[in-house]
């Protein structure tokens, strides 16, 4: 006979130091629950715009995310964790200075960030997508926008088929390539030329792949997207679910990119931390979608720090 008894809940504390932000989210969760979130922190960081012309971060982005990191930190340790998870992604990763930065933090915080791979940012958001669709949605592809990279990923199981980093982030893009604020038509053309030509050498990868049943877009920028361009439709339950159409996408990319940054977060769904680098999410997103023939896809509420939280919980014993 077996003694299935109960699963011990946990207080988890999951820390995501992106490019654009640095975020602090609390859950109370136990092996097969589904996380309640219990509190939520963050910082906007903006991290691309203290890159150095070698690739390193200056001495004011480093200040700015040991600021960040050392207030999340303090939070964390008044809110009664039983596992802290500290995490960062390509912005940390990618920089000329990234392990001197890493060591910096731990120093000065007593943080030990770990450093996720784009290949593992990507597994993590297509298990958390996953796990909130389940099975019925069969074959998913899935688009993941952040700062610094653009994670593409399709798969019929947890793990995904293909799983593909690419540097197509939208802060990275719009230090790159949309310079003034608003950006010119001329701007605007060049960086959605440039992700053309990348999202073209990637798009082979998935060609063995059959026809996706379901396309998810994930991240804070899809859903301001979403909120702004697309549309709510019914969902499971009492929930709505966000699907934005490319058409609908198309149609207002060029009216945002024409409006300040500073006027922005007066639109529906954009908000202040994320103002500065919509314009470039959608030209991104918007070419997506295109190389691979998608029309509309439905907005995920979970990415990668539900990813994070749900493997720690899948090896509990």
């Amino acid at each position: 006979m077996h003694d299935y008894g109960y699963a011990r809940s946990m207080r988890l504390g999951v820390l995501d130091v992106g490019s654009n932000t640095v975020h602090l989210l609390v859950v109370d969760a136990h092996r097969g629950a589904r996380p309640i979130p219990m509190s939520s922190h963050k910082s906007v960081l903006r991290l691309m715009r203290y890159l150095e012309p070698d690739g390193a971060i200056s001495e004011a982005g480093v200040a700015a995310i040991i600021s960040a990191v050392g207030d999340a930190a303090a939070i964390a340790r008044e809110s009664g964790l039983d596992e802290f998870l500290p995490f960062a992604t390509s912005a940390i990763r990618e920089a000329a200075n990234g392990e001197a930065v890493l060591e910096r933090v731990a120093r000065e915080t007593d943080v030990e960030l770990q450093v996720l791979p784009g290949e593992d940012e990507a597994n993590l958001t297509f298990l958390a997508v996953r796990r909130w669709y389940g099975w019925s949605a069969e074959n998913i592809l899935l688009f993941d926008i952040g700062g610094g990279s653009l994670e593409l990923t399709q798969g019929v199981d947890e793990v995904p088929d293909v799983a593909r980093s690419v540097p197509l982030g939208a802060g990275r893009s719009t230090v790159e390539f949309l310079p003034d604020d608003p950006p010119t038509e001329d701007q605007v053309a060049r960086l959605r030329a440039h992700a053309r030509q990348l999202l073209a050498g990637e798009v082979g990868a998935f060609r063995d792949l059959p026809s996706p049943d379901h396309v998810v877009g994930s991240s804070k920028t899809i859903r301001s997207l979403a909120r702004l361009a697309g549309h709510v439709a019914d969902g499971v339950g009492s929930s709505d679910r966000y699907v934005l159409t490319r058409r609908g996408l198309d149609d207002w990319t060029p009216r945002l990119a024409k409006i300040p940054a500073d006027s922005r977060p007066a639109l529906p769904g954009i908000t202040a931390d994320r103002t500065f680098q919509i314009v470039a999410g959608a030209v991104v997103l918007s070419e997506a979608m295109r190389a691979f023939g998608v029309r509309e896809l439905e907005v995920s509420p979970w990415a990668l720090r539900e990813g994070l939280i749900l493997r720690r919980l899948d090896v509990m014993q």
